[in-house]
């Protein structure tokens, strides 16, 4: 073997070792789907954890009013575990049609009759601080829902994060 092909074996070997090294990285840490997500009770103002099936609204911390809906709440510096950096991204939750209709698919192991783009038109999103709620499928909903990935003044992106 050349000294030549020696050289490229041995940086063939070092990036190998390198992505080897990366992936143990990657999959070291913990990239589990969470069972959970983050609610948030609109009469109480506290973010909870619950069952990522759920679907809102559901019953809130008191456990009588269904006024906990679901809550994006991501990370401003793109680091999950920092929760200092947490902050509710926007609010979700479902129409009383569209809840219903997903009950009984769940129960009955179907898919709702309504169709997915009128689904969406039954999909209601806000920041916390908004007093109204928008259609998913609505100028204002889509602007909901994309305005906070962007990254900030620190050229971090933000993140979901779970509980």
């Amino acid at each position: 073997m050349d000294r030549r092909s020696k050289w490229i074996a041995t940086a063939c070997i070092l990036a190998l070792a390198g992505a080897a090294f990366s992936m143990f990285r990657f999959f070291g840490e913990d990239h589990a789907v969470s069972e959970e997500t983050f609610f948030y009770d609109l009469s109480d103002k506290s973010l909870f954890a619950a069952k990522r099936d759920e679907i809102p609204p559901i019953l809130g911390t008191d456990h009588i009013t269904e006024d906990a809906v679901r809550a994006v709440v991501i990370s401003t510096n793109g680091h999950p575990k920092d929760k200092s950096s947490w902050k509710i991204a926007y609010l979700e939750m479902y129409s009383p049609e569209l809840k219903s209709q997903m009950l009984k698919a769940r129960t009955g192991g179907g898919s709702p009759s309504m169709g997915r783009g009128a689904a969406q038109e039954h999909r209601f999103v806000k920041r916390p601080e908004d007093k109204e709620w928008s259609s998913m499928m609505s100028a204002e909903g889509q602007h909901i829902v994309s305005d906070w990935a962007v990254p900030g003044p620190d050229g971090l992106s933000p993140v979901v994060c779970s509980p």
